[in-house]
């Protein structure tokens, strides 16, 4: 039999000899034993301490009733565990996160079935109702009869989501802990899709969030995130957290978060981050954020014109690089200068010993650190670029400006 959470709340329960014993007030979830078994039933009774009822000693369940196997003697007080999932207070009426259609919904109401094992009748929460049916349901809880409500949420169209797919948001780090709420399930979410989802959440489930992900994901994620948002997230982590979720970080996105920062924060957390991140991030902050050397990255790929196909391609195959980015390769001159670039496609047709300076495109395009970012706009408007390569006073390159980092630029605008 199908019932529903709100069919509990205030159901009547009576022992085995048919005694009344008090009215559900709460029920609970114990993770760390079983993810969606009904554990505990809290019963209150009036001025006496509640009773709590395991999911062992309930021999029938039917909407308003429970029906005990024991007798009340055997029951035991209640006492708060934080280990405990409370359906009606941590689920119902919260905010969660449906992992399958990537967004964050609110909980009108919790699906349970029944499964009888060894005399008794298990609870097992199997999905959460974020549709009209649930929201029909909590209005008239306790006002009319759970039959009549049936009937008239049997048109309704319906809309859950399975258990599996549910993300709880949870503040408290150590209550997470205790509850065994974990992340993981969003860290196979894509960034953009995470980080559009935490912008309809409040600001400490957004802070918890954050800090329970992987520093690879968070730092993706923060990539996406509002600029506002993103600097009050960084504010409130911890030091050390923080400045390893801004190493994770492209150089020019760390730069971006750490610029929007007061500046003793971020000096702190430039002090955290290693020496060699830190020193680009620094070199980074030295310029106007709206110049070319504001917008650039100066973690690119760059290799000497004389060299051939094959030595760039084994060369590339013993580095630590991130290929789905790479695009196009920086060229340097005899002076280590910069000579030219080379489109991946070009470099992926050519032959096995054609040189690098017999493909590089014409004409040569590059713009000094203090270039104003419209400048920037109207070269990549202009040559239909990529990429676009920023060099220094002696004319050696020292980043590169994609795109990406143009669109989103002129997205903030």
């Amino acid at each position: 039999m199908q019932l529903y959470a709100t069919e509990l709340v205030g159901a009547e329960a009576y022992d085995a000899q048919g005694h009344f014993v008090g009215r559900v007030r709460e029920f609970f979830i114990e993770p760390a034993d079983q993810p969606n078994r009904i554990s505990h039933f809290l019963l209150s009774r009036g001025r006496f301490q509640p009773l709590v009822a395991r999911y062992n000693q309930v021999a029938a369940v039917a909407p308003g009733t429970i029906r005990l196997n024991c007798s009340e003697r055997e029951l035991t007080l209640y006492t708060p565990n934080e280990a405990w999932l409370a359906v009606r207070k941590d689920l119902l009426d919260q905010q969660i996160i449906d992992t399958q259609g990537r967004k964050v919904v609110r909980v009108n109401d919790v699906d349970l079935s029944e499964q009888k094992t060894n005399g008794n009748v298990e609870l097992r929460l199997t999905q959460v109702d974020v549709g009209l049916p649930g929201a029909v349901r909590r209005l008239l809880q306790g006002v009319v009869a759970p039959g009549f409500i049936r009937k008239l949420q049997n048109p309704l169209p319906q809309k859950t989501i399975r258990w599996e797919f549910v993300n709880l948001i949870e503040p408290d780090p150590l209550r997470r802990v205790k509850l065994r709420i974990t992340h993981e399930k969003l860290e196979d979410l894509h960034p953009a899709d995470l980080a559009e989802m935490m912008e309809d959440i409040s600001a400490a489930e957004r802070q918890g969030i954050i800090a329970s992900l992987d520093e690879e994901t968070a730092a993706a994620v923060l990539a996406e995130l509002d600029e506002r948002l993103t600097t009050q997230i960084v504010e409130k982590l911890d030091p050390e957290k923080a400045a390893d979720i801004l190493e994770e970080m492209a150089p020019d996105a760390a730069a971006d978060v750490l610029g929007d920062l007061p500046r003793e924060t971020s000096e702190e957390l430039l002090e955290e981050m290693p020496g060699h991140e830190a020193s680009e991030v620094r070199g980074l902050l030295a310029f106007d954020e709206n110049t070319a050397g504001g917008m650039m990255n100066p973690e690119f790929v760059f290799v000497g014109e004389t060299a051939t196909h094959d030595e760039v391609l084994q060369w590339m195959r013993l580095q630590d690089m991130n290929v789905d980015q790479l695009d196009t390769i920086v060229l340097l001159d005899g002076n280590a200068k910069f000579s030219g670039t080379v489109p991946m496609s070009r470099l992926l047709l050519a032959d096995p010993d054609q040189r690098m300076v017999e493909l590089k495109t014409e004409p040569l395009i590059g713009v000094p650190g203090d270039a104003d970012e419209k400048d920037v706009f109207e070269l990549f408007d202009k040559y239909n670029l990529r990429m676009l390569t920023v060099t220094n006073s002696e004319g050696r390159p020292i980043g590169t400006i994609t795109v990406d980092d143009v669109v989103s630029r002129l997205v903030k605008k």
